[in-house]
Order: C-alpha cells, then structure tokens, then sequence
C-alpha cells in the first residue's frame, strides 16, 4: 500500500472527523438557587455516569506564602465528615463498582465519581455532604502534610526534568501564582497550618464557586430533582473573594537556566513562552495560537520534528505544544532532545532556525489545512469519551468560558485564517518573552 494512498486515506478521515465536529452537542444546564451551575451531558450508550465537581479555586488562589493548600484539599477531601468515616469515601464508591480521584490547577481543583446510574444518588450524597461538612483533626491534617511533603519529594525533588521544569516557570510567571507549583513550595507546605487551611476551605468551598457536571445515561429532568435534594440545602459564601492576580511586569530580554544532576542521562533543550489563553484572548486569537503551534510541532509532520528529526537527523524528538486554557494567561513550550555527539547548542541553534523561517514564511495552505483537521479530529474524539466531555465543559467552565465558546470551538477552529496564525505566531515565539531551559548530566557542569 503506497504512502500516497494512505495519506489520501487519512486526509479523508481528517476532512470527516471535521465535518462531525461541526455538530459538537449542547448540554442541558440549569443554575439551583444557592449559586450551584449544573451541567447535564446526556449519554444513553451505557448505563454508567462520570459525576463531577468543580471548584473555582486553584494553586493561584492561595494566599501568598502558603502554596500547596489547594492541592493539600485533594488530599483533605477524602478524610471525612459527620456522616463518612475517614476514608469511607473511596472505600464506598469502590464497593458499589466505580472509580473516584480528584485533581488540581491553578485555576481549580475537581473531584469525580465514575458509577453505574442507579448509584448516582449515593455519590451525590456524599460529594454535597463533603462539600460544606467536612471534618479533621490535628492529627490528621499533619500526618496528611507529611503524605504531601513525601510527594513532592518523589514527583518534584527526585525529577531532574520537574525541578527544571518548575524553575522556568518561576522565571516566566516571577510574580503572577502561575510561576508557583501546584503542589507548593517545600518549606511552605512544612509550615501549613489547620487554621488557615480551614479558612480556605470554608471560603471556597460553596455551592456558588462550584460547577457540578454529570455526563451519562441520565438527563436535566432526571437530574435536578436529586441536585436541589443534595446540593441545593447548601449554603452559599457569601461575598466571595474576587480572583484578582498580581501581573507581571513587560519581559527585557530573554532568561536561561541550567540543572545539572546526576539522574540525567539524556541532555534536552526546552524553552516556554509566556502566551495568551482562552480566558485572556478576544475573537480567535487562542485559536490561532493553538493552530499556529500545531503546525509548529504538534505531530511528527511539523515543522520541528520534520527538522531535527527526519532531515537534519540531530535529534531523537522534537515538538511544541500549547497551553492555552488559562483563566489568567497560557504558555507555549518547544523542546527538543539530540542524538548522541550532538550539543544542546546545535539542536537549540536549529530549533530557532526553525522557528525564524516559520514567523519570516509563514505556514502552508496544506499545513494550515491538515493542523485544523487535526484539532478538529480531536475534538470528536472527546465526543466519543463520557469522562472527556465533562472533563472539557467542567475545565473550560470553572476557566472562564462558556458553554457556547466550547459548543463552537470545533467551527471556530475551521474558521481560523493564515493571517491571524502568523499575527499570533509572531506575537507569541518572542524570544524577549521566554525561558530557555538545558537538562544536562552532572558532567556537564
């Protein structure tokens, strides 16, 4: 079979995927009197529901010196109330066979449940009674502080390529709560204390700063009679904090950084731009970025991969991605690893010829094509995924879009013009508005 006919094969599917995504489906959604935004996204393929909770708070919320408290109520949130004995949850959800976890961002933090429809009453019950009534002691909340330190230790401290990852972003959000780490600062998760963390809770944890998404065989009329019996007697906070953000200030000049360790076998190069977002952007304009990076080196037929790695032959993986969801602002990062006898100056070097020739000829009409076809086909592909569709409404919601910005994402994908990539391109791969990061070996100090 010819590499002709396969790609003939596979722009077709491409061109179809985008056809369908076209008809991405509305949710029903209704708001209880308390301030509770539900949103209800039927799916009658399986007898089975992905209930969520989003809450309007993050890392970025907390208050300046106390990083890792978000995150600290993921952990939290399973210890108990009056009702649920510590780890009771977990355990109750796991015996009626489903699945249940949570998650935190800067821009919120989520809870879910994963459970056959005639047990969706119960993980309503549970997931409202924690969301006011939750209860821990001293004991409790530092045995989990030292759960969390030991985590940190493990996924951060002990990762040569997280504790570059997490400097660069320090250097590239200096003052804005992006540049601090989800999980918090070491020495000041140390010093968390009950108090404050009880303060943070009762002020943010309410039925107005939440979104509750429900995807599945169920829908608004089954569901609202059961979300005003368990969620809608919640009370409210009342003058919630507004999410106002130190800004920092213009970029002079590109910033570098090298860690060396031990741990690293394989040098790399990485860079992160500062960049706009869905919640920050006006018309398009995160739309292009997001197509502008595809073409980039979103897949192993851009134009870094194809570079560095199929022409030039100087590196074993190149790319670039987008990350543009943020309530306060995005970022986009290039990387690239090299071959062996290759140096992070030569495949940096390359990389931003790469770049230069991009923002100086800008992309194709086939690359522009086969960049939104991809995103497009993406999009259907969480169509298809019960978690995915309340993961997509429950993220974009809780950062500062609406329903209607992620119903009309596929058509405003296709929508998106080679003019207003190259505007975002060159707005966004300024080397003034960057970190630049190597990961060497301890040798290579």
């Amino acid at each position: 079979m010819g590499k002709r006919f396969i790609s003939a094969c596979l722009a077709l599917l491409a061109l179809t995927a985008s056809a369908h995504a076209r008809e991405f489906a509305r949710p029903e959604t209704f708001t209880l009197r308390n301030g509770l935004q539900v949103v209800v996204i039927t799916d009658r393929r399986a007898p089975v529901v992905t209930h969520m909770v989003w809450y309007r708070v993050g890392a970025a919320d907390e208050p300046r010196g106390y990083s890792g408290i978000a995150h600290f109520f993921e952990h939290l949130m399973f210890k108990g109330t009056r009702q649920i004995a510590p780890g009771e949850f977990s355990r109750t959800v796991a015996r009626n066979g489903g699945e249940d976890n949570a998650f935190t961002n800067w821009d919120y933090t989520a809870y879910y449940e994963r459970i056959a429809r005639d047990r969706l009453e119960l993980v309503m019950r549970m997931e409202a009674d924690r969301m006011r009534n939750l209860r821990f002691s001293d004991e409790t909340f530092n045995s989990e502080r030292d759960v969390i330190v030991e985590e940190r230790r493990q996924r951060v401290d002990n990762s040569p390529g997280a504790v570059l990852g997490e400097r660069m972003r320090a250097m590239l959000w200096p003052h804005h709560p992006y540049g601090t780490p989800v999980i918090g600062w070491l020495h000041e998760i140390q010093s968390l204390d009950r108090e404050r963390a009880l303060a943070f809770y009762e002020t943010w944890y309410a039925p107005n700063n939440a979104i509750l998404v429900v995807a599945g065989d169920v829908d608004a009329a089954e569901l609202r009679p059961l979300a005003e019996r368990y969620y809608g007697r919640l009370r409210p906070t009342q003058n919630l904090p507004a999410r106002t953000w130190t800004r920092d200030p213009p970029n002079v000049g590109p910033m570098r950084v090298t860690h060396s360790d031990q741990k690293v076998r394989q040098p790399s190069f990485s860079r992160l731009y500062r960049a706009i977002s869905y919640g920050t952007d006006t018309g398009r304009q995160a739309h292009a970025l997001d197509v502008a990076i595809e073409i980039l080196g979103g897949s192993e037929t851009s134009r870094l991969y194809r570079a560095l790695v199929e022409e030039q032959r100087i590196a074993v993986s190149a790319g670039a991605s987008s990350s543009t969801s943020g309530l306060g602002g995005g970022s986009v990062s290039v990387w690239a690893t090299p071959v062996e006898g290759v140096t992070l100056e030569q495949v940096e070097a390359a990389a931003d010829a790469v770049i230069a020739a991009y923002l100086r000829d800008g992309p194709t009409e086939p690359e522009l094509t086969r960049a939104k076809n991809s995103l497009s086909a993406n999009a259907v592909y969480t169509r298809d995924s019960q978690e995915s569709l309340a993961n997509m409404y429950g993220a974009s919601l809780a950062q500062g879009e609406s329903i209607d910005d992620v119903v009309n994402w596929p058509r405003d994908i296709e929508a998106v013009t080679r003019d207003e990539v190259m505007t975002m391109a060159r707005d966004t791969l300024d080397i003034d508005a960057s970190v630049t990061g190597w990961l060497l070996p301890e040798e290579g100090r």
